[in-house]
């Protein structure tokens, strides 16, 4: 199963329950961070990094002995990233958004391929975690292509053994957000009990709810603000998975890059049985009983 772990804003706790649900995952799993402007679940799980490799889009080029700035390349562009303008063709590999749509439609075959550094793809172990991340490059705009080749990288992982993965996503309800959930069979929404964490929970859930995913709210820093958070939950029929009390023992947990699981009994066995209601929740009849790691 794909297990989304989304949030309408940043600094709600979203990482934080992902890699805590990593450690108690009773069975195999891949943790796979597509944060990739901001990835930080490496600080929690700490991974051996064992392989990395650069991740490319693929941008047009023009062969100007071919070309007879007809402008049907152009036209399709809708990124504007190549221009004509009488016998001056200008391509702005910055904007290209890697559909392939200039490729296919040249009659005179004159597009050819150039390639753009996106980031890179890291993968390795953090004890019997395996781990995916992606990390974009400094200065590049866009991140759903970077996303896509790191889900492209997690189905060679598991084309020949399947494997749970827990998805880090990035935060809000733009583009890299719907990318990172929308091939998830559950969604997790974490959020917090203040104004903005509400505001913004209403988001997600609004631009989510129509891919019709099983979802619930994990309510962070519980304890703080007033009953809206709940009251909204109740309105839109949006189960309340956990409460993560706002506790000083968990922020310096946090401070100090250690996982919730580790901080007392009584977390980990929260997060025991927030792995159970996931898989629950996609449908799973038969729930695994979770063991202790080594």
């Amino acid at each position: 199963m794909k297990l989304a772990i989304a949030s309408g804003k940043g600094g709600t706790g979203k990482t934080t329950v992902s890699a805590a649900l990593a450690s108690v995952w009773p069975r195999k799993r891949i943790a796979m961070d597509l944060d990739v402007e901001a990835p930080n679940l490496h600080l929690f799980l700490k991974p051996e990094i064992t392989g990395r490799r650069k991740a490319l889009i693929e941008v047009p080029k023009i062969d100007l002995d071919k070309c007879t700035y007809c402008g049907e390349c152009a036209k399709i562009c809708q990124f504007k990233a190549i221009s004509v303008m009488g016998e001056i063709i200008l391509t702005f590999p910055e904007m290209c958004h890697g559909c392939g749509g200039c490729f296919d439609i040249c009659p005179e075959d004159a597009v050819r391929a150039d390639d753009r550094e996106l980031g890179e793809i890291l993968w390795g172990w953090a004890g019997d975690i395996e781990f995916l991340m992606g990390r974009l490059r400094i200065g590049e705009a866009m991140s759903p292509p970077l996303m896509r080749d790191v889900k492209a990288h997690y189905d060679e992982m598991i084309s020949s053994e399947p494997e749970d993965v827990i998805i880090d996503c990035p935060p809000g309800v733009s583009c890299p957000a719907v990318n990172a959930v929308m091939d998830s069979d559950v969604i997790f929404l974490v959020t917090e009990p203040t104004p903005f964490g509400v505001y913004d929970l209403k988001l997600a859930h609004e631009a989510f709810a129509p891919m019709g995913k099983p979802m619930g709210v994990v309510v962070n820093r519980a304890g703080l603000g007033d009953d809206s958070l709940y009251d909204y939950c109740r309105e839109k029929d949006l189960a309340i998975l956990s409460e993560i009390p706002y506790s000083r023992r968990i922020a310096e947990a946090y401070s100090n890059g250690r996982l919730i699981t580790d901080v007392a009994d009584d977390y980990r066995t929260q997060f025991i049985n927030l792995a159970r209601k996931a898989m629950k929740m996609a449908g799973e009849a038969a729930v695994p009983e979770v063991t202790e790691r080594a």
